[in-house]
């Protein structure tokens, strides 16, 4: 993989993918200004970016205001497709929300965040954070995060620790680097991760590797639920064994698959 300071890095594509990844949900419609004081680029070169884009029919503008159109839902949605493993996942991830009665998800690593490739799901909680294919969270204070990150090769692994944020999303999130290795050389002891309100308060999730034919780990699998509904100890007791369950099923469909 190339460095940013590569020949062969494009700069100017990069600087386009950050517009895009400007908006959020949290901030669906924003102006000229804002996209650069989010992005870090100059108000000209913002503005390039954005009409472009609304060229190709990947944004609109509405007055002094734009949004992002449905058609950069083919960008994720291409990648998604591209993973059978996601197709692979899903009765497997059914098979342990029935049994829970919770929701349950599947993530793969991109950078220091996480995205939902599966999902089955459960009742309703009275919870803000998306959950639905194709959300991005967090990976330090996710559970399906803490498992991918434990499990990456030490120097990936050592470089991306020195590069995150370290968001404090609640008050239980881990926030220094020496913690999160601490959390990570535990998860990677134990076989599973548990995230008990670090992502948000009520939330509470608890998570396990997923493996290849050759013992890589390729993604997660995470059982969520209220913080009213269980305590960390019954979700330890039920959900580790369903989640196991389930990984053990996925793991030998892939390999039949071969």
């Amino acid at each position: 993989m190339i460095d940013q300071t590569s020949p062969d890095f494009v700069a100017s594509f990069a600087r386009g993918l950050s517009v895009l990844r400007a908006f959020s949900a949290d901030a669906p419609r924003q102006t000229l200004s804002e996209v650069a004081e989010r992005t870090g680029l100059t108000r000209a070169a913002a503005r390039r970016f954005l009409l472009t884009l609304e060229a190709l029919g990947y944004a609109q503008s509405e007055g002094r205001h734009f949004r992002l159109t449905p058609l950069v839902l083919d960008l994720g949605f291409s990648y998604l497709s591209s993973l059978d493993m996601a197709d692979t996942l899903q009765p497997w991830l059914q098979r342990a929300g029935d049994a829970l009665n919770e929701s349950c998800s599947a993530a793969v690593l991109d950078g220091s965040d996480v995205i939902h490739i599966a999902h089955a799901g459960g009742p309703p909680h009275v919870l803000t954070v998306n959950l639905a294919v194709g959300a991005r969270l967090p990976a330090h204070c996710t559970a399906m995060g803490q498992v991918l990150l434990a499990h990456l090769a030490p120097p990936r692994r050592n470089v991306l620790l020195r590069s995150l944020g370290f968001e404090p999303r609640t008050p239980a999130t881990i926030t220094d680097m020496k913690s999160l290795s601490d959390r990570l050389a535990e998860v990677r002891n134990q076989g599973y991760a548990l995230s008990d309100q670090e992502l948000e308060p009520g939330l509470r999730a608890l998570a396990v590797p997923l493996h290849d034919r050759s013992g890589t780990v390729i993604a997660a699998m995470a059982v969520s639920t209220h913080s009213a509904r269980m305590s960390t100890d019954r979700l330890l007791a039920v959900g580790l064994p369903a989640l196991q369950d389930a990984a053990r099923g996925f793991e030998a469909t892939q390999a039949m698959r071969g």
